[in-house]
């Protein structure tokens, strides 16, 4: 790994049409959770870990995206404006030192194909997740156990948390009520992947889903691995997703939040 660590691939190009009254203006990696947008949160468990080289790859309404990187350096901190003489002063007010890539993949194209369109910029071994989860998943951690097994690919597997209450009753009283993930169901696949860039050979085309043939293959041909995540993970699929995760922000005991 270089200085800036392993690069990493986030897909941020969907529509978050689950999540509408958000996403008319903007995309669904620019929702906000605590004045941030939830991408900000997934570069910063990154960067904490040592990774701070981003390939974004961009569809709908990605000059949101645009704007907001381009303008981040600019409006971090206290600015003083002359306005007399056009002269604006800022304050050397720290920001994160991130390279990040950002490259239109267009409106309609599949994951698969973000993924051929920006494979110019991603190295042998890269990681890859999706703009609107985020996790406590330890990234290097991560990474040793797709060194330690030499296959082509690992995903961060999780546990999806309940949509519903779960209720234990004993006769008409409840003895336990929880939203804790679901246990008792199967894995998931939480994002969060360490990828050999051999895995683009498994891509068709520009309308290829690489949760879908692509990773059926890896898995049928023994190159696909699962990184068992039991602690947090939280996707931003709709509304109540997102009220969760402000909430969670809000009271100072976000679990993603693992930067100082």
């Amino acid at each position: 790994m270089g200085s800036f660590g392993l690069r990493t691939l986030i897909l941020a190009g969907g529509f978050g049409s689950r999540i509408s009254e958000e996403t008319v203006a903007k995309p669904k990696p620019m929702v906000e959770i605590g004045r941030e947008p939830i991408l900000w949160h997934i570069l910063k468990h990154y960067a904490h870990h040592g990774h701070s080289d981003f390939v974004i790859a961009l569809g709908y309404r990605g000059e949101v995206i645009k704007q907001y990187f381009t303008q981040y350096a600019a409006l971090a901190g206290d600015i003083t404006v002359r306005t007399g003489v056009g002269l604006v002063e800022r304050d050397r007010a720290e920001i994160e030192d991130w390279t990040v890539h950002l490259v239109d993949t267009g409106y309609d194209t599949a994951t698969g194909g973000r993924m051929r369109q920006v494979a110019h910029l991603l190295d042998d071994t890269f990681m890859m997740t999706f703009g609107d989860g985020v996790s406590d998943v330890d990234l290097n951690r991560l990474i040793d156990f797709h060194t330690s097994h030499g296959r082509l690919a690992t995903i961060t597997a999780v546990r999806p948390p309940a949509r519903f209450g779960h209720v234990e009753l004993d006769g008409d009283a409840v003895v336990e009520f929880s939203e804790k993930p679901q246990t008792g169901e199967g894995w998931i696949n939480g994002g969060y992947m360490v990828l050999e860039r051999r895995v683009l050979d498994y891509i068709d085309n520009d309308d290829t889903y690489f949760q879908k043939e692509p990773m059926e293959r890896l898995a049928a041909d023994g190159e696909l691995m699962a990184y068992r995540h039991a602690s947090f993970w939280q996707c931003m699929d709709t509304m109540r997703d997102r009220v969760l995760l402000e909430n969670l922000w809000d009271s100072g005991r976000a679990p993603w939040k693992v930067w100082g």
